[in-house]
């Protein structure tokens, strides 16, 4: 029996031999031994280190291991971890204490974001043959809904201010990203792109507006930085207003302030419509009296979206209230 027996655990998400200096050093100078499938032996091999091949169940690989008579034996974890194997071993190692020490090292581990590779994974076994019906047969438009939808939803958790469930709408938004990306896999090849486009695209996007950061450029507090990002954006898009730019779709009262905010930040004085005294006569004079409610709201910093929210929830609390006087609070 072995004196040291090390379930050498690596990350499945980088590529194989991907190790640090203490594993290479652990499988140089000890019988290194794997599943008849683990991507790390071929890598291993490949640099000159000799890989055993160990076939069975947990209990006979962990027999196995500790048959070796070398001082010190190497097992190359599957991509799970191989617990099992873990756990037989240490069963065995309790039963005869002293004998032998079961020893955890990491040879390589994720790096911040590492988890994203899954769901690219997942979403192409999903929308791959034998993958899910319904997600095989969507499109660009019949997903279109679900971009607002699931960005609704997580704002109402950001509004509630609870982030756990934030955390898990989020994770349905970043599904919109990595779903229509998937298709865009299959559109032909002069129109085709990745998430990998995506992300490269958003990666040079920021270093390019935040020369402040990664140009070594100087900048005179937030308003400046904000001032140059305009700049560089209307350079980008060869924007000829300030207008340009700016999503149609989203809500009124939300388009309102945007348009008003950009129009602020541009310098142009535009005036706005003054309030009628009777702003319920027609749309037009309604449409203008809420404009300038608006423009109020954004000169004090306010905003108008998210107080009309507030406002009407309340309202549909009295509403409630009012039809269920019993279930009033005392």
């Amino acid at each position: 029996m072995p004196e040291r027996i090390v379930l050498l655990v690596t990350s499945p998400r980088l590529p194989a031999g991907l190790l640090t200096a203490q594993a290479w050093d652990l499988v140089r100078a000890a019988p290194v031994y794997a599943a008849a499938d683990s991507p790390q032996a071929d890598a291993l091999r490949t640099a000159g280190v000799e890989v055993k091949l160990i076939g069975g169940d947990p209990a006979t690989v962990a027999g196995t291991l500790l048959a070796v008579p070398d001082p010190a034996t190497v097992w190359l974890a599957g991509p799970d971890g191989d617990a099992d194997i873990a756990r037989q071993v240490g069963m065995r190692l309790a039963r005869e204490p002293g004998t032998a020490e079961l020893e955890l090292v990491y040879g390589s581990w994720d790096p911040p974001g590492a988890r994203l590779l899954d769901v690219v994974a997942v979403m192409d076994r999903l929308r791959s043959p034998g993958g899910c019906p319904w997600d095989a047969e969507q499109t660009h438009q019949s997903l279109a809904r679900y971009l607002l939808e699931e960005a609704y939803e997580a704002y109402d958790e950001l509004v509630r201010d609870d982030l756990t469930a934030f955390r898990e709408e989020l994770g349905d938004v970043l599904l919109q990203v990595a779903f229509h990306s998937r298709m865009a896999e299959e559109l032909p090849e002069e129109e085709r792109w990745t998430i990998d486009d995506v992300a490269g695209d958003l990666v040079e996007k920021l270093v390019r507006r935040h020369p402040h950061v990664f140009a070594g450029e100087s900048v005179d507090g937030i308003e400046h930085m904000m001032a140059n990002w305009e700049e560089i954006k209307k350079a980008e898009k060869s924007r000829q207003s300030a207008m340009d730019g700016v999503a149609l779709s989203q809500p009124a009262l939300a388009l309102a302030t945007k348009l008003l905010s950009r129009a602020s930040r541009a310098q142009v004085a535009v005036p706005v419509p003054a309030a009628s005294p009777n702003p319920a006569a027609d749309e037009s004079t309604l449409g203008q009296a809420l404009l300038a409610v608006v423009a109020d709201a954004v000169a004090a910093g306010l905003d108008a979206e998210g107080a009309l929210r507030q406002a009407a929830l309340r309202y549909a609390d009295q509403v409630r209230n009012l039809e269920n006087p019993e279930k009033r609070p005392e």
